[in-house]
């Protein structure tokens, strides 16, 4: 009989946010895997599991495939093409796989890519949610996403197609903002509306940082939410 994958989301960074759910399955599943940006950096998704894989009474196998933050994506698919065959091995085995991702895996997670290879080899993908990088900089912030009949909207990139919908939307979030940052605020600030800016770095982790502004470095954890006010 083939294993499973199972793609778990573990939050932005504080362990404690992890389901109950989650938490069950990496006390006990075979496997781990946890992609990593480079050789030289660790997973992060794995440091925030890796207190309650300690814990575990028995072993466990780890697969850290390589995944580079790069933009080439025939390359990237040849990175994801050799994770999926190490993970299919595994399933060959009747190893259970889960693949440890931070926020949820459904949201702009590299495990969509896998688990669609997976899949279409006739294995079982199960997902299991985690909580969004973007609700846990809202709770850290202390503020409402969306109250009434607000329309929220999720940005991965800024470009040209923000442009044309910003005036429809009254909170937008802004996902990796310091990649483009400048841009950002430019097309912002030719929004006649007022507005409240906050940015979020490394949320759920030691270093977290909340600024009522655009954020002014360039670290990768960064997330911005934009809330428009409506006319009174």
């Amino acid at each position: 009989m083939n294993g499973k994958l199972i793609g778990i989301g573990v939050g932005p960074g504080d362990a404690e946010l992890l389901t109950i759910k989650a938490l069950n399955v990496i006390k006990k599943v075979d496997v781990i895997c946890a992609p990593k940006s480079s050789d030289s950096k660790p997973s992060l998704a794995l440091s925030i599991v890796q207190g309650f894989l300690d814990e575990r009474d028995d072993s466990y196998q780890l697969l850290e495939p390589l995944f580079p933050m790069i933009e080439d994506e025939t390359l990237l698919g040849e990175y994801w093409d050799n994770a999926a065959a190490l993970i299919q091995d595994k399933l060959n085995d009747g190893l259970d796989v889960a693949f440890v991702t931070l926020g949820d895996p459904t949201i702009y997670s590299t495990f969509s890519y896998i688990s669609r290879r997976i899949g279409d080899r006739g294995f079982e993908v199960e997902i299991i949610p985690g909580v969004t990088s973007f609700t846990g900089c809202a709770a850290t912030a202390g503020i409402s996403l969306g109250e009434k009949d607000e329309i929220i909207v999720i940005v991965p990139k800024v470009d040209e197609r923000l442009e044309r919908i910003l005036e429809y939307g009254d909170t937008f979030v802004v996902m990796k903002t310091s990649r483009h940052r400048d841009d950002l605020e430019k097309m912002v600030d030719q929004d006649s509306r007022s507005k409240d800016v906050i940015s979020v770095q490394n949320c759920g982790l030691e270093d977290e940082k909340v600024f009522t502004d655009f954020v002014k470095d360039k670290k990768y954890l960064s997330t911005t939410i934009l809330k428009f006010k409506k006319d009174k």
